[in-house]
C-alpha cells in the first residue's frame, strides 16, 4: 500500500508530507485547491512526462517520493524480475526530481535508475483511474484484455504465444526463402564474383601492417645501412683496429693477468667478458639491419606499392582492413550456402509450419471457447454491478467475433475480436460502447469492471479521480459504497478524489486539500481530518459557503451511517464468497463430468 507521499515545489504545493493508511480514503477540497496536483505528483512516479509549469514559481527543482509497504507476493515476485527489491523493513521508495531545464531523475530505494524501469515498478504498485483511463473503454482493441483478465487465461495465453511466436518466425523465414528465383540467381552470381575477387587476393590478417613497416624500412634504407655499419664498425671491427670489442678483449686479458697478483681482478675479468658477448651480439644484430635492406630497393618498393594498391581497392569495396574483408568473405560465403540450401530449408520450414498450424489453431479456438464461457459470466456480473450503480435498464454484452476456422489470421491473442456492447434502455439493441456511453456512464462501467476484476488484480493501491462526474446524489452514494466494498475485498487501499458529499461520508479516511496564504504567496496543504473536521467538510460540500447547523447535523448523520453500511457490506461479502464457492464447485463438477465423458 501507499504509506507516505512527499511533495516539494510542485505547482502551489511548497512542501507536503502525507501519511496514508489502508481502507477507503477520499481527498476533497474546493475547486482549484490543488486536488489535481496530488494526482499529477503520483503520475510523476508512474513515469508521466512533466509539464512545463509543474515546478513552483521561483524554485529550481521539484521532487516527489512515495513509500510503499505490505507488498503482495505477486508484486514482490514481479519486482524481483525487474531486479528490484524492498529494504529490510519491506518498504520500497520511488522518487523523482525534475529541474527547470526539464531534466528528470528517477530513483528506487535511493538508486538512480532509468525512468522506464521506475515506471515498470510503479505500475506494479499503484494505478490511477480518471477520465483519461475511462477512455480506454472506448478502444475496442483493449476489451479483449479485460475479458482475458476476468477469465484468468494467463497460462493458456502463455502456452499459445510460444507456438504463435514460433509460427510467426517460420512465416518470416519462409518469406525470406521464397524470394523470386531470378533474384536469387542474380544475387548468387554477384556474391560468387565477390568471393573469387577476395580469395584470389590471398589476404593475410596482418599483411597490410607488415607491408607498411617494410616500405618504411626500404624508404630509409640508405640511412639504415649507414647507421648499421657505423654501429658495427664502432663496436665490432674496423680498419683502424679501434673497435670497442677489441679494446674490451685486451682489457679482459689484462685483468686475467692482474688476477695472479690481485685475486679480486678475476671477478672483474668475468664481468667484462660477459659484456664482450653482449657487445658482439649488438654489433652483429645492427649489421643485420643493413643486410635486410640490401638488394634492389626500387624493385622491392614497386612490389610493395602494387600490393598496397591492391589492398586499398579491396578495402574500398569490402572493408577498412584485411581483417574486415576476411570477415565479410565469411559472411557472404554463409549467404551463398543459405541461398544454395534455400530450397531444402524452405521445405523444412514449410513442413514445420504445417505441423504447427493445427496445434496453434486448436489452442486459439480453445481460448475462444473459454472466452465465450467467461463472457457470459462477465455480462452477468457487470450488469449486476451497473444495476446497483443506478443503470437499471442497461444491457451489457460482450461481443466475440471469431475468424473462419479454415483460414484464420492468428494474432498474439488468438483469433478473436472482442468488443463491449451496451444498451442503456430496455428494448433497444446493443451498440458499441464507444458510440453511446456518456462520461458518467463510462466512470460507472470502469468502476464495475474494477469491482469484478478485483479478485484478480494484485495492485495494492487504486486511485479513482472524480469517478462521480455526471451522476446524481443517490448514485454517488452507491459509487461510494462500491469503492468502500472494493477496498474491503482487496484488503488494501482505494483512494477517490471527489466533489461528492455522499462518497466523502463513506470513507474510512478523509484528507482535506486547502489553500492558504503565507508571506504573500499561496500554498496548498493536505491535512487528515478528524471526526469534527469531516463533519465540517462534508457540510461544506453540500452547502457551499454558508455551513448551517442543519447541514452539519446532516453531515454527521451521513458519516455515522457508514458503520451500518460497513456491517451490511460484511454480510454481503460473506454471502458473495459462499455463492462464488458454490459456483466454482459446480463448474469443477461439470468439467470433471465433461472429461469423463470425453474419455
Amino acid at each position: 500500500m501507499l504509506q507516505n507521499l512527499h511533495i516539494e515545489n510542485i505547482a502551489v504545493i511548497k512542501s507536503a508530507n502525507i501519511d496514508f493508511t489502508d481502507g477507503f480514503s477520499v481527498l476533497t477540497g474546493e475547486t482549484g485547491a490543488g486536488k489535481s496536483i496530488i494526482i499529477d505528483s503520483i503520475n510523476l512516479i508512474l513515469g508521466a512526462k512533466p509539464q512545463r509549469d509543474l515546478i513552483r514559481s521561483g524554485e529550481e527543482v521539484a521532487r516527489v517520493s512515495a513509500l510503499f509497504s505490505e507488498l503482495s507476493p505477486s508484486a514482490l515476485e514481479a519486482l524481483g524480475e525487474l531486479g528490484l527489491a524492498p529494504d529490510e523493513d519491506g518498504i520500497i521508495m520511488l522518487s523523482r526530481s525534475v529541474n527547470i531545464a526539464g531534466k528528470s531523475t528517477a530513483r528506487v530505494n535511493g538508486r538512480a535508475l532509468p525512468i522506464s524501469l521506475m515506471r515498470d515498478a510503479a505500475k506494479l504498485l499503484v494505478a490511477i483511474h480518471g477520465q483519461h483511463d475511462n477512455m480506454t473503454l472506448l478502444d475496442p482493441e483493449r476489451h479483449i484484455y479485460y475479458l482475458d483478465e476476468f477469465a484468468s487465461l494467463e497460462s493458456e495465453l502463455d502456452d499459445y504465444r510460444r507456438d504463435f511466436d514460433r509460427y510467426t518466425e517460420l512465416n518470416r523465414r519462409i518469406g525470406e526463402l521464397s524470394r523470386g528465383e531470378r533474384e536469387k540467381t542474380q544475387r548468387l552470381e554477384f556474391l560468387k564474383f565477390q568471393i573469387d575477387e577476395i580469395e584470389s587476393a590471398k589476404l593475410k590478417p596482418d599483411e597490410e601492417e607488415l607491408l607498411l613497416k617494410k616500405r618504411a624500412k626500404l624508404q630509409n634504407s640508405e640511412r639504415i645501412n649507414q647507421l648499421a655499419h657505423s654501429v658495427y664498425a664502432s663496436l665490432y671491427q674496423n680498419e683502424k683496429g679501434t673497435a670497442a670489442l677489441d679494446k674490451l678483449r685486451r682489457s679482459v686479458r689484462a685483468l686475467d693477468a692482474l688476477s695472479a697478483v690481485i685475486p679480486e681482478a678475476a671477478e672483474l675479468s668475468s664481468r667484462l667478458e660477459g659484456l664482450t658477448y653482449e657487445v658482439e651480439d649488438i654489433a652483429l644484430t645492427a649489421e643485420a639491419f643493413a643486410d635486410e635492406s640490401e638488394g634492389d630497393v626500387t624493385a622491392q618498393l614497386d612490389r610493395i606499392e602494387g600490393r598496397l594498391d591492391e589492398l586499398s581497392k579491396l578495402e574500398r569495396k569490402y572493408g577498412d582492413t584485411p581483417v574486415e574483408i576476411l570477415a565479410y568473405l565469411k559472411k557472404i560465403r554463409d549467404e551463398v550456402d543459405s541461398i544454395e540450401l534455400s530450397g531444402e530449408r524452405l521445405d523444412e520450414a514449410a513442413r514445420e509450419r504445417d505441423e504447427l498450424l493445427p496445434l496453434l489453431a486448436a489452442k486459439a479456438f480453445e481460448l475462444s471457447e473459454k472466452r465465450r464461457e467467461a463472457a457470459v459470466r462477465l455480462e452477468e456480473r457487470i450488469t449486476e454491478e451497473l444495476k446497483y450503480l443506478d443503470m437499471n435498464g442497461v444491457v451489457f454484452e460482450v461481443a466475440i467475433e471469431t475468424q473462419d476456422v479454415d483460414k484464420p489470421e492468428f494474432t498474439a491473442r488468438g483469433v478473436d475480436r472482442v468488443e463491449f456492447m451496451i444498451a442503456t434502455n430496455k428494448g433497444e439493441p446493443t451498440k458499441p460502447l464507444a458510440r453511446i456511453a456518456s462520461g458518467g456512464e463510462l466512470s460507472r462501467i470502469m468502476l464495475a469492471l474494477k469491482s469484478v476484476l478485483s479478485d484478480r488484480d494484485s495492485l495494492g493501491t487504486l486511485i479513482f479521480d472524480e469517478v462521480d462526474t455526471g451522476v446524481s446524489g443517490k448514485t454517488s452514494q452507491k459509487i461510494g459504497i462500491k469503492l468502500r466494498e472494493l477496498a474491503k475485498k482487496r484488503s488494501s487501499q482505494v483512494f477517490c478524489v471527489t466533489h461528492s458529499a455522499q462518497i466523502a461520508s463513506l470513507a474510512d479516511n478523509h484528507y482535506l486539500i486547502a489553500k492558504h496564504e503565507d508571506g504573500g504567496r499561496v500554498s496548498t496543504d493536505v491535512t487528515p481530518l478528524d471526526e469534527e473536521g469531516r463533519v465540517n467538510e462534508v457540510a461544506r460540500i453540500m452547502g457551499g459557503i454558508n455551513i448551517t447547523e442543519n447541514l452539519q447535523n446532516t453531515a454527521r448523520e451521513m458519516i455515522a451511517a457508514r458503520q451500518d453500511i460497513a456491517e451490511q457490506q460484511d454480510i454481503t461479502a460473506q454471502q458473495d464468497i459462499a455463492a462464488r464457492q458454490d459456483t466454482a464447485e459446480q463448474q469443477d463438477t461439470a468439467e470433471h463430468t465433461k472429461s469423463e465423458g470425453a474419455g
